[in-house]
């Protein structure tokens, strides 16, 4: 008999972990878990690869109407009981073996649900550092008390559950679970002209590129400080790819790029649905946050082939090793970020050296089915009413 298995996120707009969610759960063993995803306000871009592949997802009523007719400050009023009452509905209709949340929001809303519904197996992934905790104190002590009523809380990365320790999760509650890299993408390259018809770089530009929407503690302000720092030791020819939605500071990170006089070197992708290949296309990767949980684009940067220059925040130094795969630096140091640029480009011999040993790292350790199976074991030994220690069910994390 099939295991049922809801999994509740926010949305499936591009983003990580939902770019995660569409790695993973159309791989999970069909013939013995029956999936189902709801979304908290409205389905999103990426859930049509989860439908294609035979997984419904589930919106609130009227909730993409909703967001496309209402203006964003005002839609929690509306929105939040239609999003709360079909849950709840979802869940009678579903009977859900499992309850997977995934971020702050969902853990929130749906684990109330959860506990009001008396769902068996509640479990909770934290891809983030806490950092978000000190903004909202009075959400962050509800996390905490949702704590005690979770049977497995999960974390992307050592740094993620370090957190999460200090909240009080008992350890036997805690694990982890790398996220996990469909390499399949990452083989047909496209040429760069294809991919950049009008952003005039060719085979002889020096590419780089930063895969991470434009939010302030991705760190994109550093980056281009760093940039304007070694400018005038970088090759005439060179481009920065900045890929990802704007969250609301693209005019200031444009008149940043403007300041260190960078501004034609740069380019705004936005959000782009052929990451795979303009990572290819690349020469060097880069992510700079000033936090982070566990990031996919590094280990789609890793996935790629390219050397990474990341900032030793949250899971980064976990993918990353350092003066091996690539090089990680202070975070907030636009001089250190600079300094380990120039040591690749100086250096093409080492870019590829580091490159063949990201992709090869990522194949042992990050890659997808790693990742299926940790999820698979966990939700099984859930369902089985193993009473053991979460991480006795997951698969041994070799370095």
């Amino acid at each position: 008999m099939k295991r049922n298995l809801l999994i509740v996120i926010g949305d499936l707009d591009v983003g990580g972990t939902a770019r995660h969610l569409t790695r993973v759960l159309p791989h999970l063993n069909r013939d013995i878990f029956q999936v189902t995803v709801y979304t908290l306000t409205h389905k999103g871009m990426l859930a049509p690869i989860l439908e294609r592949a035979g997984i419904p997802v589930i919106e609130p009523w009227g909730g993409s109407r909703i967001r496309k007719l209402v203006p964003r400050i005002f839609r929690l009023g509306p929105l939040f009981p239609l999003t709360i009452l079909r849950l709840m509905l979802v869940m009678c209709r579903v009977r859900p073996d499992v309850v997977h949340f995934f971020l702050p929001m969902a853990y929130l809303a749906g684990g109330i649900c959860a506990l009001c519904m008396g769902v068996r197996h509640p479990v909770m992934s934290r891809r983030s550092l806490s950092v978000y905790q000190r903004s909202h104190p009075v959400l962050a002590r509800m996390e905490r008390w949702l704590h005690r009523h979770m049977q497995a809380v999960l974390g992307n990365s050592a740094a993620v559950l370090d957190d999460l320790r200090k909240e009080g999760v008992p350890e036997e509650r805690l694990g982890l679970i790398y996220n996990g890299i469909d390499l399949s993408p990452f083989v047909k390259k496209i040429t760069r002209k294809e991919l950049l018809p009008a952003q005039n770089v060719n085979d002889a530009t020096l590419v780089f590129v930063i895969v991470a929407n434009l939010i302030h503690y991705k760190g994109h302000a550093n980056l281009l400080r760093a940039f304007g720092k070694v400018q005038a030791r970088l090759p005439k020819n060179w481009v920065l790819l900045c890929v990802g939605r704007d969250d609301g500071i693209g005019d200031e990170l444009m008149a940043r790029a403007r300041e260190n006089r960078i501004f034609r070197n740069v380019r705004w992708l936005g959000p782009r649905s052929d990451t795979a290949q303009l990572l290819m296309a690349s020469d060097i990767g880069l992510l700079c946050s000033d936090e982070e949980g566990f990031s996919n684009s590094l280990l789609e940067g890793m996935a790629a082939g390219l050397p990474m220059v990341v900032t030793d925040v949250g899971g980064n130094a976990e993918a990353v090793v350092d003066g091996e795969t690539g090089f990680v630096v202070p975070s907030r140091d636009p001089e250190r970020l600079g300094e380990a640029i120039l040591k690749l480009v100086e250096d093409p011999e080492l870019c590829r050296r580091m490159g063949e040993k990201g992709r090869e790292r990522i194949k042992k350790k990050f890659s997808v089915e790693t990742c299926v199976q940790a999820y698979e074991q966990l939700y099984a030994g859930l369902m089985a009413g193993a009473k053991k220690p979460i991480r006795d069910f997951l698969p041994h994390q070799e370095d």
